[in-house]
């Protein structure tokens, strides 16, 4: 018998996980074995939004399929070259909501805080492919500006830290944010977006569990799974970690072209997730970011498929489809 060996990452902190991620298309390509006649057009793409993904999610694509739902969310392609009329690189229009560095101010009664510059993951779909970290990173100093923004405004009762990821932040830094944060009185929860649950299971730590659950403010993780193949034992196992700790757990998925566009496969997910503890809450059409065209489906297919959700699921098991319009004092219901 050939004896089980453990992959070498498994055995690394989530420290040194980052540190080892893969950054070069060769090397993805190679890991998968994977034909280098995407390697070219890999290359070129990665030059305008890098490569970058966790040895924890590559393990879970299937090793020989240029068609694997993981890879095509990670591998960069040819087709980000497009230019696509209605595509811009700031399809929200972000700029106008940022009153202070790290704060962007869209909707009643909520702000978000860019907690951190970085992911673990860039998926190729993401929306702030082209957003200006290096104004919106601040310092403790700088963050003043954003905190003392919200403790002026009473109307504003939720805090949404978002990225890249916020849960990218070391201990020290995030115990210090949450802190702030929790102590405005009027702030009643803590919202936390972040795809690590997903593609970095082992930043979990006890320490970081102790943070999350240690706020005043209800505290809402909201993890980014597109596909029930995202999901392992590491991952259900960090799902019911945070669900033992108090807190309150969504899910929100993009849909996407060829990756996730079918019924089947969004049931699946959303069993998969309320099976780990997880409520799917939104299906988001995608935002049109330049150069993501080609994960695009189209708004009536995206119509079809509720219907057939609606049809073959429990009303909490189907996530609400939406969209983002620039303007709009929410997200937008399709119907």
């Amino acid at each position: 018998m050939i004896p089980h060996t453990i992959p070498t990452w498994q055995h690394k902190s989530w420290q040194e996980q980052l540190t080892n991620q893969i950054t070069k298309p060769a090397d993805l390509l190679s890991r998968l074995s994977l034909d280098n006649q995407w390697l070219p057009a890999a290359e070129r793409a990665a030059a305008l939004f890098p490569l970058r993904v966790s040895e924890a999610f590559v393990s879970r694509m299937r090793p020989g399929d240029p068609n694997d739902p993981l890879l095509l969310q990670v591998l960069p392609l040819g087709e980000e070259f497009a230019v696509t009329p209605g595509y811009s690189e700031d399809p929200l229009e972000e700029e106008k909501s940022n009153p202070a560095p790290g704060l962007i101010h869209k909707y009643h009664g909520r702000v978000l805080l860019i907690a951190a510059p970085h992911c673990a993951i860039n998926c190729r779909y993401c929306f702030r492919r082209h957003f200006d970290y290096r104004q919106n990173t601040p310092s403790r100093t700088e963050w003043q500006a954003a905190l003392a923004y919200i403790k002026t405004r009473p109307e504003i009762d939720e805090v949404i830290l978002s990225g890249g990821d916020p849960l990218m932040l070391g201990d020290k830094q995030l115990r210090w944010l949450l802190t702030e944060i929790d102590a405005i009185p009027h702030i009643t929860r803590i919202r936390i977006h972040s795809r690590l649950p997903v593609v970095l299971p082992d930043r979990f730590t006890s320490t970081l569990l102790e943070l999350l659950s240690a706020t005043r403010a209800q505290m809402v993780v909201v993890a980014h799974c597109n596909h029930s193949q995202e999901i392992d034992q590491s991952v259900e196992a960090v799902f019911e970690a945070l669900k033992q700790a108090g807190i309150t757990l969504l899910n929100q998925t993009v849909l996407l072209k060829n990756i996730n566009d079918s019924a089947n496969i969004l049931i699946e997910l959303s069993k998969r997730l309320f099976q780990s503890g997880v409520l799917p809450y939104y299906l988001h059409l995608l935002d049109r970011v330049s150069g993501t065209a080609h994960y695009e489906v189209d708004e009536l297919d995206a119509r079809r498929l509720r219907e057939e959700l609606l049809a073959q699921l429990p009303g909490y098991l189907v996530p609400t489809l939406v969209k983002e319009e620039p303007g709009a004092p929410s997200k937008t219901p399709i119907r």
